[in-house]
């Protein structure tokens, strides 16, 4: 009886072994083979850390899910979506739930799900894991883990152009002085990714407004629709004439607009939310990625560890310049510096400029003719310098 108990015993902690790092089964034919992954029996899963609805980052994340599904003729039964999953333990909860539905491939779009990313990738090496804004799947030493972002920074400096040559308007025309030529820029958060766009957004004024200055107020969240909306209405007590932002509403739109001033969006084209006053906004093209990624999953090919695309392969675009409210000449000069980050003539983080690193308090120089490259040795930005002319209010 003994014995018969332990090899029960033995059995149950075995089948629990086994339990803890089971993967989904593979499609099967219906004599129970195994069926290679095509479009029409992938699955497909998403974690993202809000819905649609913030006609923001997942609105346009959302936008490209979509467009994949359209270019490989996936169907929509195919793709699983978590929306609304925080930061925080919930999202190793949906991914396990993605993993029980069967999906041989997840992306997560936000940067606090990495940790959980990098968990489930390796306890699950057969599904392969897509991370957006990480820098963790380089050093996993998982094959199956993944990092991606596009450069944003690129359409960033192009929509900076336009709001230089709106504050130089309001200078001619004497609505302000040089001195009054200030932006305002919400932030959601002081690392490298918000930064980077922030400085490439000023970078782009500058170059053809040198007296352009910006200030930066954050909201400790990537998402929140009311104290974005605050802080754009500080920004603008503070002197700011044109808001743009890091965040996923627009409510900075709605404010510049009822302040009578203007404004630069992201994500999404919030000249619909603002008419007379949002001039362009930069925005990313997830597809480009999407369906590189699912690609190589069916095809069977390695999905690159780092991926990081711009404006020459359309990874990165702008909404529609608003005619009605922006300079004169301000498409002509867009579609020039369009041209020139796709032949590599224009370089965003050109100097000559000064800056102090956020973390390190590092101090550089970047002299005229030089640059600083950005996402070259990984796809998520890592540009942290705050460069002289913008001012973090609440740092």
């Amino acid at each position: 009886m003994k014995k018969l108990l332990a090899l029960i015993l033995a059995l149950v902690m075995v089948l629990s072994f086994a339990a803890c790092g089971e993967t989904p089964e593979e499609p099967t034919g219906e004599n129970g083979e195994t069926e290679a992954l095509t479009a029409e029996n992938i699955k497909i899963g998403f974690v993202h850390v809000s819905d649609p609805s913030d006609m923001g980052y997942t609105y346009n994340h959302d936008l490209g899910t979509w467009k994949m599904a359209e270019n490989l003729g996936i169907s929509e039964d195919q793709i699983i979506n978590k929306y609304n999953i925080g930061e925080d333990e919930g999202c190793a909860t949906a991914i396990e739930e993605l993993v029980e539905a069967g999906c041989n491939i997840i992306f997560a779009t936000s940067f606090g799900h990495g940790d959980y990313m990098t968990e489930a990738a390796a306890k699950y090496p057969e599904i392969q894991f897509c991370h957006a804004t990480g820098a963790q799947a380089a050093n996993s030493g998982l094959s199956n883990y993944h990092n991606y972002f596009t450069s944003i920074y690129e359409a960033r400096y192009i929509a900076g152009v336009a709001a230089g040559l709106k504050l130089n308007e309001l200078i001619e025309n004497g609505t302000i002085t040089e001195e009054e030529a200030v932006i305002g820029y919400v932030a959601a958060f002081y690392f490298e990714e918000v930064i980077s766009g922030f400085s490439a957004f000023y970078l782009g004024a500058r170059s053809v407004c040198p007296s352009a200055t910006m200030i930066t107020l954050k909201a400790d969240s990537w998402s929140d629709p009311v104290k974005e909306g605050q802080i754009a209405q500080s920004l603008i007590d503070q002197g700011a004439v044109i808001i743009s932002q890091h965040s996923d509403n627009p409510s900075p739109a709605t404010t510049a607009e009822a302040a009578g001033l203007f404004h630069c969006g992201y994500n999404s084209d919030m000249a619909e939310a603002a008419p007379k006053a949002s001039i362009i906004s930069a925005r990313a093209d997830w597809s480009i990625y999407l369906t590189y990624a699912v690609e190589c999953v069916l095809n069977g090919e390695e999905i690159a560890t780092d991926w990081c695309k711009g404006f020459a392969e359309g990874a990165n675009f702008t909404s529609p310049l608003n005619e009605a409210v922006a300079a004169p000449g301000t498409a002509e000069k867009l579609e020039e510096v369009a041209n020139g980050l796709k032949d590599g003539s224009v370089h965003v983080f050109a100097g000559p400029w000064n800056g102090v690193h956020v973390w390190t308090g590092e101090a550089f120089e970047c002299a005229e003719g030089e640059w600083v490259e950005e996402s070259q040795t990984q796809s998520a930005p890592y540009f942290g310098y705050i460069i002289e002319g913008i001012t973090l209010l609440d740092a």
